[in-house]
C-alpha cells in the first residue's frame, strides 16, 4: 500500500516527539538548572514562555516550571538524588520527568496543614498536571507529569 503523498509528490510525515535531556547527577543547584533548561525548551518549541506577553501562556509555563521544581526537589529529598530531567513534546502534549535512584514509587499524601512544611509536592504536581505517575527504571524510577496544551 502506498503512503499518502502531498501535491508536490513528497511524502507527508508527522514529526516525532521532540526530546531534551539534562543530566543532573552531582550538579549544584539542580532545581534552578532544571527550571532554566525547561523554560528554554518550552520557549524554543513555542509551547509556553514564562516571558510571554499573553498571561495564559505565562501561566501555562509557570505551572510546568513549578511541577519541574517539585519533581526535581522530590527526587533530591526522597529519591536519593536526581539523575536526569527529560522534557518531551509530542504534538500538543508535554511530558516532564525526573529520574532518581529510589525504586519505590511516590505516594500522593492526603492534603495536610498548608502551614506545615513537607508533603505538598505531589499535591502540586497532581493539581497542575493533566496526569502524573512513575515508571520503574533499571535502578530507580522516573516520576513524570503530562500537560495538554
Amino acid at each position: 500500500m502506498n503512503a499518502p503523498r502531498a501535491e508536490s509528490g513528497l511524502q507527508r510525515s508527522t514529526p516525532g516527539p521532540q526530546v531534551r535531556r539534562l543530566g543532573l547527577r552531582d550538579v549544584s543547584g539542580p532545581v534552578r538548572r532544571a527550571r532554566a533548561f525547561t523554560a528554554s525548551a518550552l520557549a524554543e518549541w513555542g509551547w509556553a514562555d514564562p516571558e510571554a506577553a499573553d498571561p495564559e501562556e505565562r501561566e501555562r509555563a509557570e505551572d510546568v516550571l513549578l511541577v519541574v521544581s517539585e519533581l526535581v526537589a522530590n527526587a533530591m529529598t526522597h529519591g536519593g538524588g536526581v539523575r536526569e530531567l527529560v522534557v518531551t513534546l509530542d504534538g500538543d502534549t508535554l511530558v516532564v520527568g525526573a529520574t532518581d535512584g529510589e525504586s519505590r514509587p511516590p505516594e500522593l499524601q492526603k492534603p495536610g496543614d498548608p502551614s506545615q512544611p513537607g508533603g505538598h509536592g505531589l499535591q502540586v504536581v497532581h493539581r497542575l498536571s493533566t496526569t502524573w505517575g512513575s515508571t520503574p527504571q533499571s535502578s530507580g524510577k522516573t516520576v513524570w507529569a503530562r500537560f495538554a496544551r
